[in-house]
């Protein structure tokens, strides 16, 4: 390729690279590369004891259960209580609530599984899987929506279950989704019963 050249100045006017200056990544790229790459793994292996130990330990790992005294709860009180930072839903319901929720057929749910952590991962919603066994009379529920996590409203909506105003989610007596967005039923903790009237969450 002919270059020009002012006759004084020998400005050289071609444009790009010449072959002589390919493209190709040089030694000394990679070893800059693999210097940068050492460096952030040093620096990540630097800081993981501080983030290490701000998760929790052992003490707090075993408050993950909680005990609530549930033994002056008559039917249709309801109390709101704190779990891993979550509100849980515990309604002492009535017989007509848990004769409404039974009768509901499961072919009217939006979503037929339990979601009780209690049971198998694909038990139906019947009320019987939705409720304590033995215990029917209460129901224990992780008051999330499961839209998009607002807590719903209690003795609210068409079913006189809870209502979510964020988005409309209308949930019957047995916390399981009717209407609206929401596209599963409240979930069921692990939970049992103490024999001095205490519910123990987690």
């Amino acid at each position: 390729m002919a270059v020009e050249t002012y006759p004084a100045s020998g400005i050289d006017l071609s444009s790009g690279p010449s072959p002589e200056e390919g493209s190709e990544p040089t030694r000394r790229d990679f070893f800059i590369i693999s210097a940068g790459a050492f460096a952030a793994v040093g620096a990540a292996a630097t800081l993981w004891p501080f983030i290490d130990q701000m998760n929790p330990d052992a003490s707090a790992l075993a408050l993950a259960s909680i005990e609530v005294d549930i033994s002056a709860m008559e039917p249709g009180q309801s109390i709101t209580v704190v779990w891993r930072g979550k509100p849980v839903f515990i309604r002492y319901r009535t017989e007509e609530e848990i004769a409404a929720a039974k009768e509901t057929p499961l072919s009217e749910l939006k979503d037929p599984v339990a979601r009780n952590d209690n049971l198998p991962a694909d038990a139906r919603a019947t009320d019987e899987n939705r409720a304590p066994a033995g215990r029917e009379e209460f129901l224990v529920m992780v008051g999330i929506c499961t839209h998009l996590g607002c807590v719903p409203l209690g003795e609210a909506g068409d079913y006189n279950g809870w209502f979510c105003p964020c988005h409309g989610s209308v949930y019957d007596t047995a916390g399981r989704i009717r209407h609206g967005p929401a596209p599963e039923n409240m979930l069921i903790p692990v939970m049992d019963f103490a024999a001095d009237g205490k519910l123990i969450v987690g």
